[in-house]
């Protein structure tokens, strides 16, 4: 697959070493660090492609981010190597598939780490509501445009039916116990400052990720005092951009767990507290797989989580029915591979 001109590549790879400044309570890379990374790489090749022809400029914006599957913890010391390709464009989105692979320096050993699908719509530098067209991709095979159409219309869709959950919020109780969802939620509230945005005065997707990922972090934690690490995020929706000088506020709880994993729901709601005309709305919504870990690095048993209220409960049976999902398509990848 190519672009529409030779010198814009369909393709990209970026490189970092993981500091000790990257590392989770654990001591392996942070999932949220990974998350910021994935999202970098993907900004960076939808922006030079929807800018690759005559035409007004743009940047490319995270809309959404497909499940993502943490294959292997990296770690501290390891280079992570990020390769990034669009896979697909419509009229006005482009699909950006992510492979992360770590490197051992020391052994030359390579490992994947990390598998990702990005969805990015460009917006006129001259007017970021504006969303532009895109241009096409030359596909090498009729299938591969198909399929792309066939992923679009699937997200699309998935994401028209996250937005009725636009108005829930995360309510505080007080004295809650044990194993229950408010004993385990938390919120984390971030005033967006320039470091956190593009040249343009808007969040970088892969901040917004990486903040999600610590709430969810904590929840996780706190409901199974132990050390946890991301196993899974399904589908982030960006649904509307966050602007600097916003004060955000990122909520999570807990909604289902299995034996040996722990479902938790991050909201990410905006306050434009300088703007008396633009009400506290809903920026991102995901869900993220947690599990739990002894100190040798094992899977443990979870505490079961105990829904009390009728949404608790509905909440949990929609999380099982996921998981069960998810369960089912694993299965079925294990027997074909096989």
């Amino acid at each position: 697959m190519s672009g529409p001109a030779a010198e814009t590549p369909s393709a990209i790879q970026i490189c970092r070493i993981m500091r000790p400044d990257d590392a989770n309570v654990a001591g392996n890379v942070h999932g949220g660090t990974v998350l910021k990374m994935i999202e970098e790489a993907g900004a960076i090749i939808s922006t030079r492609h929807c800018n690759s022809q005559n035409g007004e400029r743009c940047v490319a914006a995270l809309a959404r981010v497909e499940r993502t599957d943490f294959l292997s913890p990296m770690c501290i010391g390891e280079v992570a190597h990020v390769s990034a390709e669009i896979t697909y464009t419509s009229k006005h989105s482009v699909e950006v598939q992510v492979h992360v692979m770590s490197e051992n320096i020391l052994t030359g050993t390579k490992k994947l780490t990390n598998k990702a699908t990005l969805w990015y719509v460009p917006l006129s530098l001259k007017n970021v509501d504006k969303v532009l067209e895109v241009p096409p991709v030359v596909y090498s095979r009729q299938e591969q445009e198909e399929e792309g159409r066939k992923r679009y219309e699937a997200q699309k869709l998935e994401r028209m039916e996250t937005k009725w959950r636009s108005g829930d919020i995360v309510q505080p109780v007080l004295n809650p116990e044990p194993n229950t969802v408010s004993y385990s939620q938390s919120s984390l509230i971030h005033l967006v400052g320039p470091s956190d945005c593009t040249l343009h005065g808007f969040v970088h997707g892969g901040v917004t990720m990486k903040l999600m990922d610590e709430v969810a972090g904590i929840v996780a934690a706190r409901h199974c005092k132990t050390n946890i690490v991301t196993a899974s995020v399904d589908a982030i929706n960006f649904h509307d951009k966050i602007r600097k000088g916003c004060v955000i506020t990122i909520s999570g709880r807990m909604t289902f767990t299995s034996n040996k994993s722990m479902e938790i729901e991050v909201l990410v709601d905006a306050d434009p507290v300088v703007n008396n005309f633009v009400k506290r709305y809903r920026a991102a919504s995901a869900f993220f797989t947690y599990v739990s870990l002894s100190p040798e690095g094992k899977s443990l048993p979870v505490p079961q989580l105990v829904p009390e209220t009728e949404d608790e409960k509905k909440r949990f049976e929609e999380g099982k029915g996921r998981y069960l999902q998810m369960k089912a398509k694993r299965q079925g990848q294990a027997e074909t591979q096989a």
